[in-house]
């Protein structure tokens, strides 16, 4: 992941997920629920093909992993990075080291897909607290990954990276708490707005190392360009508020308008016209005496 290719697939896959958390977010809201989503019926009362039994989240965090970490190991085609040690070496040294961190870290996000697949195939009913635990692990070692993965590194990819590790952090503990207080709507809007801020920033980040529009790369070390490095991360900040806001508002056009589909027409309650004249009431006495007559 190392090139602008893969920080820009890794970043558009985590915006294509978070866009569609954000959708459920801004609908679970309006339509007052209790749940974000509910679970899965018993295993017994699902229909037996692979899609009524597995959730579409469990099927792609399973997808999108292996679509970042294939790359790694065999990208270009012709490369294997399958090796961790270089044999040949009489130092025997590990080798690279990039590679195996962006494949644990996937790898991760890999196993809580697994773990939802196996508690709602192979439990008979889907345990959530679980999945939750498994989806805050993969966060959780995305953020000691960072950690490890800013160093021996220039003042600017420390600097940018130390700056992903913020939301990252901040998705990862909002999970922790979910597995014993789930269900709660801020945590719901923390975690959709620090997912939109962290996937921007890293399509944001990918271009600012490998591609700046400038066509000048950037300075490395110079404190004024690392100043506005921060900066960028702050309106990152803005952008995603922003972002979650207008989303909220285009759920609230669709769910009104469905809403209003669903009315049928004439189905409320309407007065009888009692003024002088009307036909109703007369057809309302003529008809009263045959149902006294009918009891």
């Amino acid at each position: 992941m190392g090139t602008l290719g893969g920080h820009l697939i890794a970043g558009l896959l985590f915006l294509i997920v978070v866009l569609y958390y954000s959708v459920l977010v801004s609908l679970a809201l309006l339509r007052g629920q209790r749940f974000l989503k509910s679970p899965l019926p018993p295993r017994d009362k699902r229909g037996h093909r692979w899609w009524q039994l597995v959730s579409v989240e469990a099927v792609v965090k399973v997808v999108f992993s292996l679509i970042v970490i294939l790359p790694e190991l065999f990208y270009p085609p012709g490369t294997n990075r399958m090796v961790m040690v270089d044999w040949e070496d009489p130092k025997r040294p590990f080798v690279f080291q990039d590679t195996w961190q962006h494949i644990t870290m996937y790898g991760f996000f890999l196993f809580s897909g697994v773990v939802d697949i196996v508690s709602q195939v192979c439990q008979a009913r889907q345990n959530m607290k679980l999945e939750r635990a498994a989806e805050a692990l993969a966060f959780c070692v995305l953020v000691l990954l960072l950690i490890n993965h800013i160093e021996n590194k220039s003042t600017l990819e420390s600097r940018v990276h130390a700056l992903f590790m913020l939301p990252v952090f901040l998705v990862g503990l909002v999970l922790i708490i979910e597995v014993w207080v789930p269900d709660q709507p801020s945590l719901w809007v923390l975690k959709a707005w620090m997912g939109l801020v962290l996937s921007n920033w890293l399509l944001h980040l990918s271009v600012l190392m490998y591609a700046p529009p400038s066509g000048q790369p950037w300075s490395r070390d110079d404190p004024v360009e690392l100043a506005f490095v921060t900066t960028f991360f702050c309106w990152h900040l803005g952008l995603g508020a922003v972002l979650l806001a207008a989303i909220y508002g285009l759920c609230s056009l669709w769910h009104h308008r469905f809403s209003s589909w669903k009315r049928v027409p004439g189905a409320k309650y309407q007065p009888c016209p009692l003024h002088e004249g009307s036909e109703e009431p007369e057809k309302f006495r003529a008809g009263a005496p045959q149902l006294d007559g009918g009891v």
